[in-house]
């Protein structure tokens, strides 16, 4: 009789187990959005392919101090043109000040293309910085980056 009962609550509890679970799966599937995963590039794990490109520094770094502020205004301009056409998502600098300055993730899987939009860099053009790039695997939520930025930024750099 005690091993009936001990099988009985084993098996109640197992099925309001399932049914917990069951319903957490359910709310999990009422929370996707397939219009929105499909704007964003997502498969079926909310993942797309992107290329991570990594700035490093160049071998022809301005000596002159103006001439420098005027190649980095550039390179920011050329930034946000970048984002701005859907080519850039993310974008920004490393703070350490080593030989890795910064990186882009660009909202492409092809090298090639990404390639293309960094030679429209300025301080690629002029050699201060030199490109690495790499194909990357994300999340597809990241596409919206450049859009919430623009709701939470004062200034632009």
């Amino acid at each position: 009789m005690k091993t009936f009962r001990t099988a009985a609550f084993f098996v109640v509890a197992l099925s309001l187990l399932s049914g917990n679970a069951a319903a957490e799966s359910a709310a999990e599937e009422s929370a996707y959005d397939r219009e929105l995963a499909a704007e964003l590039g997502a498969d079926d794990y909310g993942m797309r392919p992107y290329v991570m490109a990594f700035l490093k520094s160049g071998s022809n770094p301005s000596e002159n101090p103006e001439k420098a502020r005027e190649l980095q205004a550039a390179h920011l301009a050329n930034i946000r043109r970048m984002a701005e056409a859907g080519q850039l998502v993310l974008a920004g600098p490393f703070m350490d000040r080593g030989e890795v300055r910064g990186i882009y993730i660009f909202a492409t899987g092809d090298i090639d293309e990404a390639r293309a939009w960094t030679e429209t860099d300025p301080a690629v053009q002029a050699g201060s910085l030199v490109m690495e790039l790499h194909p990357w695997y994300g999340s597809a939520a990241i596409m919206q980056v450049n859009e919430l930025h623009a709701r939470i930024a004062k200034a632009d750099p």
